[in-house]
């Protein structure tokens, strides 16, 4: 095909290699300079396709995956994984070939990664090397419009959207399809109440009565989980008058110019292989509707917004267009095309003839004001976990945990203690400043935050050790009462964690879970929001502002913050996390069970996920609980109120996800066992790695802080040395400084994307 970029995407498969994909990335910019023909090198990571079981998703992520993968902007693509995940290479490769996918006219290559995280990505770093001169041959040579394929897209929607915004991006539509090109409309439940204005001009009887096939299948969808489409509307989309699905799904339908006709109707991410007007099935979330078109072979994007979001994609331009001139004006170096001057009186024929002209330069190389900005995200339409109503009952009440650690069988132990900081609350073992984003579109901002305050050492002398952002996928497009209720308390966890000096939440500014709706629940909950900074891309005036409003809160809040103050204390003060993940050895499940008994025997607290595979150990369940039940005494990301042995609801089965729910309780450090291949870490929570397994050593022992021998006892006390260390601030465990750390929330068992 015909690209508007030449790009290398780095593809983690599956989100076990999400974090390698990134420091593959981060490591490689310099390598590009000299080669003016590559317009970037480009990590693809995603949250799907991580966890144990096969996921519902799996045939949309493949598809996914493999329309990536031959998509016309990518000059060459390294696929990257285990070997071990629900969602493998080989997976890709069989699809690729099944369905007929052209990835032998693509640079590729399929690595599984073997032997230590440096050494693997110096692995990846010689196979781009030696591709470098071959993709700089791809040059630009004029090309007709019909090969231009434009995502129509929508978020942060206002009430003019449907006047201005839309209006005009339908108007360029329809004029690279008289050209011979092709526009792909999407977001199923968003044109729910505007059937009848998508089909008034639909090619055959075969195309409205699929399209119509695909709304009642979202319903069906969303219904499997307890909601509806109205779940669908933002905070943002309400405060600008947005009030309900129909209001915004009428809007969202003027993306459909009235004399373009409905061609097609596709599955999310299938292949646009005529030229046309389309509809493509996806979710509203933009994201992960994004995602489809472009695997569909979207090669330009146009994103229309009234609050003025400013999300990105790796390697497919983004021409942002926002609906008002006020709106546009307080955040012009972040917006491409200012539609509000429709409003203003400017002709919507002139407005679009403009923009038609900045289209043709883009898609030949002028660089869009995200791609300057230099930041961009991906999120695939997530995984949902029912297929039917048949458990809904039973899901919608099921009792929450009541809290009550579990009775275990304690060792005596040796008394104990560590280098703690004291604080007003007790002691801690870290002090972190924390950018916290509301949502998944202020995630890379607060990325670009916490680099930038590193980077200036600020607060190094009150003891700040570095700043932190948790950038996550969640928190708009996305419906479910538990499902908010299991973020919303996990959210809380960061923002009053013990790691946590000094926090700001960085929202974007027309998510579902916005600053406001934060300051609520901290108000429900008895915590005052004072004790927090708060700022927002939108509303503070775009990127560039926003990060000087973040420094100038963290250099006022230190210009008061006295030097840490260092004392002994008993591990009691500890809350500690313990995971394991793959098979385990009964020498590792004894070892467990022994670090386990002692580390309630010296007063501590330890919280264990009711996914860790040593609870499903006889050996660890006789030895630790006896005759007691492993059920859970706390919800996903809940903060114990009462010291000992915990066990949290996790309600997932992805790594990540739950490493997020585990952190989100308070736990100091985390202590995690894998049986299969090293884990990603936590970004805010160390996590210390260990394993027993001699396939895994052999390859990756170098990525991990112990390795067992076969007493366990000698083990579990390595084991309470390394713990000790860490909580004293004398050792860092090996992940952190790899890059291998992730952050997920988890969507529990009912959420649904929308």
């Amino acid at each position: 095909g015909v690209g508007t970029r030449n790009n290398i995407v780095l593809l983690g498969t599956s989100s076990r290699t999400a974090c390698y994909a990134k420091q593959l990335d981060a490591r490689l910019q310099d390598r590009i300079r000299d080669y003016h023909n590559i317009d970037g090198i480009v990590a693809v990571a995603h949250t799907e396709g991580g966890g144990t079981e096969i996921p519902n998703n799996k045939d949309l992520l493949l598809r996914t995956l493999a329309g990536f993968a031959v998509h016309p902007n990518v000059g060459a693509v390294l696929a990257i994984d285990y070997g071990h995940e629900a969602i493998t290479n080989q997976h890709l490769r069989e699809f690729l070939a099944q369905n007929n996918y052209p990835i032998d006219h693509v640079l590729h290559h399929f690595l599984t990664l073997e032997g230590s995280f440096e050494n693997a990505l110096k692995q990846g770093e010689n196979i781009i090397a030696k591709w470098l001169p071959q993709v700089q041959t791809m040059v630009r040579t004029p090309e007709p419009l019909s090969h231009i394929k434009i995502a129509l897209q929508c978020g942060g929607s206002d009430a003019f959207s449907g006047i201005s915004g839309n209006p005009l991006a339908s108007w360029v539509a329809r004029e690279i399809i008289r050209h011979g090109g092709s526009a792909n409309l999407a977001e199923t439940d968003e044109l729910i109440g505007a059937e009848s204005y998508v089909l008034q001009n639909v090619s055959s009887y075969d195309v409205a009565q699929r399209f119509l096939d695909k709304v009642e299948a979202y319903k069906t969808l969303a219904a499997w989980h307890g909601t509806t489409a109205e779940g669908n509307p933002s905070g943002g989309n309400k405060f600008r008058g947005l009030y309900n699905i129909v209001l915004k799904s009428i809007g969202a339908a003027m993306k459909r110019h009235p004399d373009v006709r409905l061609d097609s109707v596709i599955d999310y991410a299938a292949p646009m292989t005529d030229p046309g007007y389309y509809f493509m099935d996806s979710p509203g979330n933009d994201l992960e509707s994004i995602a489809g078109q472009v695997a569909s072979g979207c090669n330009m994007i146009f994103f229309i917004t009234g609050n003025g979001s400013i999300t990105n994609f790796p390697f497919v331009p983004t021409i942002k267009i926002v609906t008002t001139s006020e709106r546009y004006h307080l955040l012009n170096k972040d917006m491409d095309v200012n539609a509000g001057a429709y409003l203003d009186g400017t002709s919507m024929d002139d407005l679009g003839s403009d923009m038609f002209n900045l289209t043709c330069k883009i898609a030949s190389g002028e660089r869009s004001k995200g791609e300057k900005a230099a930041h961009a995200q991906v999120s695939i339409w997530r995984t949902w976990r029912q297929t039917s109503t048949d458990h809904l009952p039973d899901l919608k009440n099921r009792p929450e945990p009541r809290g009550v650690p579990l009775a275990i069988q304690v060792l005596d132990a040796d008394e104990h203690s560590f280098e703690a900081i004291r604080t007003r609350d007790g002691f801690t073992t870290d002090r972190l400043g924390l950018i916290l984003p509301t949502s998944l579109c202020s995630g890379q901002i607060a990325l670009m935050a916490a680099k930038r305050l590193t980077e200036k050492g600020l607060g190094h002398d009150k003891g700040i050790s570095r700043f932190v952002a948790l950038p996550h996928t969640e928190g708009c497009g996305v419906s479910g009462e538990a499902t908010e209720r299991l973020y919303t308390r996990t959210m809380l966890g960061y923002l009053t964690h013990p790691l946590v000096h000094t926090c700001l939440l960085l929202e974007h500014g027309c998510e579902k879970t916005h600053n406001d709706y934060i300051r609520h629940e901290l108000d429900d909950r008895g915590i005052s929001p004072d004790a927090f900074g708060w700022a927002s891309v939108q509303l503070d005036g775009g990127i560039e502002a926003v990060l000087d409003k973040v420094e100038a809160y963290f250099f006022d809040q230190f210009s008061q913050t006295p030097p840490p103050k260092i004392t002994p204390a008993s591990l009691s003060a500890l809350q500690i996390g313990l995971h394991a993940s793959g098979s385990i050895s009964d020498i590792a499940a004894q070892s467990l069970a022994i670090l386990s008994q002692s580390l309630i025997g010296t007063g501590a607290t330890l919280i264990v996920p009711d996914n860790a595979s040593f609870l499903s150990h006889p050996i660890y369940l006789s030895e630790v609980l006896g005759d007691t039940p492993p059920v859970s005494t706390l919800a996903h990301g809940q903060n114990p109120t009462q010291p000992g042995y915990h066990i949290m609801d996790s309600q997932t089965d992805h790594w990540v996800e739950t490493l997020t729910g585990l952190g989100g309780t308070g736990v100091h450090l985390i202590v995690a066992y894998s049986g299969d291949h090293p884990l990603q870490g936590h970004p805010l929570t160390p996590m210390l790695q260990t394993t027993a397994e001699e396939r895994v050593t052999n390859s990756y022992g170098d990525d991990f802080d112990l390795i067992f021998n076969t007493e366990p006892k000698h083990n579990a006390d390595a084991l309470l040395r390394q713990i000790i260390s860490i909580a004293s601030r004398q050792y860092t465990p090996k992940t952190p400084p790899t890059g291998n750390t992730d952050f997920q929330f988890t969507r529990g068992l009912l959420g649904v994307s929308m």
